[in-house]
């Protein structure tokens, strides 16, 4: 076992965790509550993590929910239990406090889409149009941007702004596309998507709805256009979930990553949840990357403050903008 916190870091740099053993019988869920309370520390979890993460954490939301957290929370420590970019966001809004991510492998799929070079000389390109840029993106596409958006909130940004503004929306096609089509505008979009979000197969989620008649569709709006005009409800991860409690449909075909299932049974113990299949060998689809934290690093993430998301200051406060707009926007939409 590694005592030494400068050797663990220097260890986590160069391979990870791999080196340091966990006493098997250790009750991992304890000791994280106790790490906590020791270290005044939050547990932040994205929807998409593990079960047993989601069981443990302070707060669990969709990524609107996890900035607004991030942004009003007074602990001195933040455990995102997520990906890189929503680590970034925390950290964005909160220079003076550690924020910690279980595995800086945690990417995304989305965010590496859309590289903030490209990304520079393609805003140059259209000077006239305002940035909104999906909070899947990093700090560095943050810093390009104009207005940060969730898939909770996109549209009503969108509306709030005058018919005749020109918008570049980044980085996603599929959402944008779909917010294209229901505001009535007309957004020059950036050519990026989510691996996970455009991997499900219609083919196959079609056979399921034959299989089972009763069930409704509900997909996130990063899937493909094809996906979302059978779908009977489109939402955020969040609004997924509150129309699984609340619709009285019995039985849902869900067309999101398989981890926000967790809290859909959870909530409403007594509905069907069948996850919509992707198109490969696979019975679902999680993804990959949110899939890189386990309990097990979180543990040891907490234990030796590491590893710790750094950030220039300069490109903080660029990328702070466009987040602090949205949160205000946010707030007086009541969101």
């Amino acid at each position: 076992m590694i005592a030494d916190l400068e050797t663990a870091k220097r260890n986590v740099s160069r391979r990870g965790f791999l080196d340091i053993d966990i006493d098997p019988t250790l009750d991992l869920f304890a000791e994280i509550e106790q790490l906590k309370k020791e270290k005044n520390a939050v547990l932040l979890a994205h929807y998409y993590q593990e079960p047993d993460i989601q069981d443990v954490a302070d707060y669990i939301g969709d990524s609107l929910g996890l900035a607004q957290e991030a942004a009003k929370t007074n602990a001195s420590v933040i455990v995102f239990a997520g990906v890189h970019f929503m680590a970034e966001t925390a950290k964005i809004l909160n220079p003076h406090k550690k924020v910690l991510l279980p595995d800086l492998n945690a990417g995304c799929s989305l965010s590496d889409s859309c590289p903030p070079p490209e990304f520079a000389r393609f805003k140059a390109e259209h000077p006239d149009h305002l940035v909104i840029s999906y909070i899947n993106c990093s700090a560095g596409i943050k810093a390009l941007s104009d207005i940060i958006c969730t898939s909770s909130n996109a549209k009503l940004i969108v509306d709030s702004l005058p018919k005749d503004q020109k918008i570049i929306f980044a980085p996603d096609k599929n959402l944008g596309g779909y917010i294209n089509k229901m505001t009535g505008r007309n957004m020059l979009l950036w050519d990026g998507a989510c691996m996970v979000h455009e991997i499900f197969s219609l083919e196959k989620i079609i056979r399921l709805k034959e299989q089972h008649p009763e069930a409704k569709i509900i997909a996130h709006p990063e899937c493909e256009e094809p996906l979302l005009k059978v779908a009977d409800f489109i939402g955020s991860t969040t609004q997924l979930l509150k129309y699984v409690e609340t619709d009285a449909a019995q039985a849902f075909i869900v067309a999101t990553e398989t981890g926000i299932l967790h809290q859909m049974q959870k909530n409403a113990p007594q509905k069907t949840l069948i996850p919509a299949p992707p198109d490969n060998n696979c019975a679902c689809n999680d993804c990959p990357h949110m899939k890189l934290n386990t309990l097990e690093k979180l543990y040891l993430c907490m234990k030796y403050e590491t590893p710790e998301i750094q950030m220039e200051e300069q490109l903080r406060l660029a990328a702070k903008k466009p987040i602090d707009r949205m949160l205000e926007l946010s707030a007086q939409l009541g969101l």
